[in-house]
């Protein structure tokens, strides 16, 4: 039987799904909404046996699910080895042909599809990051205000007990009162919600044994160890410590030409959660003898 290659070129209201045979000939082209009965509709015109790639693109998780619980093969693009920019003419059509034939001649980057557990303590996980960034912006007004007043800091937080003393205590111009007041409202609040977040996020970790496991290397707590279990996902897909390393972007970028290497620095294009996450030196990280404590 002629096995089909099924691109999908996924946005966020509309898709096009062409199909291609085994020898790269075209078959169909179909622009729909984004409705999953007439994907599936679409997609099922080739054949149980087809194979179907889109790209890791915004909000692609339905999508996936929905084709995966119809039965297909279903392969996710990695947008890093997709050159698309580099081409005369853009457009869906030839976003989907090129998907299909990078898939159907073996030349497809693909990512992980994370099962949906995953993706949903990865929710929480990024969720909590985002929610301390903005708190840290809110904190960090509150001393701009501070400063605009001439006010030291007496200790460096302002939000443990004896800043919280300092900032009650403060003389300062009514507008600046009033939004020092506001900002440790809000920090309040971020609080709350960063300290709910944490209780679920460990609650659904408390019988994970990569989650304890990892805690065993130094400078990794109950938070860090949360934020590598969710964005590194199986850790048995990986072949060794430095493939991970490599997948997280903190190995040096290597470039070869006939004689001439040239290594530089960190590639940076990992998960940059997991990565600035991490505490383990890069030059440990780089022997062969570190690993990742075993949890299979």
């Amino acid at each position: 039987m002629n096995r089909e290659y099924v691109g999908i070129d996924f946005h966020r209201r509309r898709s096009v799904i062409v199909r291609l045979n085994a020898e790269g000939e075209k078959l169909s082209v179909q622009r729909l909404a984004n409705d999953p009965v007439a994907i599936a509709a679409a997609v099922a015109e080739a054949g149980p046996d087809a194979e179907v790639v889109l790209e890791a693109t915004y909000g692609w998780y339905w999508v996936v699910d929905m084709l995966q619980a119809h039965g297909h093969r279903v392969h996710l693009a990695d947008p890093q080895g997709l050159n698309w920019g580099q081409r005369r003419v853009k457009n869906d059509e030839r976003d989907a042909i090129d998907l299909a034939d990078m898939l159907r001649l073996g030349r497809l980057l693909e990512a992980w599809i994370a099962p949906p557990a995953v993706r949903q303590l990865r929710e929480l996980v990024r969720d909590r990051a985002k929610l301390v960034e903005l708190r840290s912006g809110l904190k960090a007004q509150v001393h701009a205000v501070m400063a605009k007043e001439g006010v030291l800091p007496t200790v460096a937080d302002m939000f443990c007990g004896a800043g919280n003393t300092q900032l009650d205590t403060m003389v300062m111009a009514d507008p600046y009162v009033i939004r020092v007041e506001s900002l440790r409202d809000l920090v309040e609040i971020y609080d709350r919600e960063v300290s709910m977040l944490e209780r679920n996020i460990h609650a659904q970790l408390a019988h994970h044994g990569g989650y304890h496991a990892i805690q065993a290397i130094n400078g990794v707590g109950r938070t860090i160890a949360a934020v590598l279990v969710a964005e590194i996902g199986d850790v048995g897909l990986f072949r060794s410590a430095d493939a991970l390393c490599s997948w997280a972007g903190l190995t040096p970028r290597h470039r070869e030409s006939d004689t001439k290497t040239t290594r530089g620095r960190i590639t940076k294009q990992g998960s940059k959660l997991g990565a600035h996450r991490s505490r383990v030196p890069v030059s440990r990280r780089s022997q062969a003898g570190w690993r990742l404590p075993s949890y299979r």
